[in-house]
């Protein structure tokens, strides 16, 4: 049990961080480097979600995904998960579209997706995926909170939010159904976080340095 839970908690974060990280790069790259009134509007609508208690949005939306697929606690969760990683990739385009190769490209007459997808990404590459690999952490975190509560996913699936919300009550009589869960959801998260750590490390050398320093 604690491994389907385990497989399914890791499917979700892992299909929330790459929709999350790959709408996140999308909207940041165009914000930034298109500016003006779409930049505004763009970062206005994720100032708005960002002051959106998502987790009490999702607990009044899973009324109507209870009972249903798992995909759609997926979409939820996704949806308030892409707006600070937005914003990182938002501040990286808008000092990117100043650099030489972006200007000669866009003095060219090459077309804006294009440059976005020639010349803002590829060089966001690095940023980008650490950032996802850290939002799987997050997302599975989201996640077990609402199967615990009895928002998320729902029987006869099981996660790990759903192993430990039944391990609790037992958790004084028969203590390793809730530590194996629990202990499972600790490690997992932190292993996606060394891994970020590690990530970081591979693609800015110089932040490796400083942290012997």
């Amino acid at each position: 049990q604690t491994m389907r839970g385990l497989q399914k908690s890791l499917i979700i974060g892992l299909l929330v961080a790459i929709f999350s990280t790959s709408l996140s790069a999308f909207i940041g790259s165009v914000a930034g480097y298109l500016g003006g009134r779409t930049d505004r509007g763009i970062m206005w609508v994720v100032d708005l979600l960002l002051v959106i208690p998502s987790l009490l949005v999702l607990v009044i939306l899973s009324r109507y995904y209870q009972g249903k697929s798992w995909l759609l606690l997926v979409v939820g969760l996704t949806i308030f998960d892409w707006m600070i990683t937005s914003r990182v990739v938002r501040g990286l385009a808008m000092s990117l579209r100043e650099r030489d190769f972006v200007r000669a490209a866009r003095y060219m007459g090459v077309p804006t997706r294009t440059i976005i997808a020639r010349h803002l990404l590829p060089n966001m590459a690095s940023i980008i995926i650490i950032a996802a690999t850290l939002n799987v952490g997050g997302a599975i975190l989201g996640e077990t909170g609402l199967s615990y509560l009895g928002f998320g996913v729902q029987a006869p699936d099981v996660s790990l939010g759903t192993l430990i919300a039944e391990g609790t009550g037992a958790a004084l009589t028969y203590p390793w159904l809730f530590m194996f869960a629990g202990a499972s959801l600790v490690l997992t998260v932190l292993a996606v976080s060394f891994i970020g750590d590690g990530l970081r490390d591979a693609f800015d050398p110089g932040s490796a340095k400083s942290k012997k320093i």
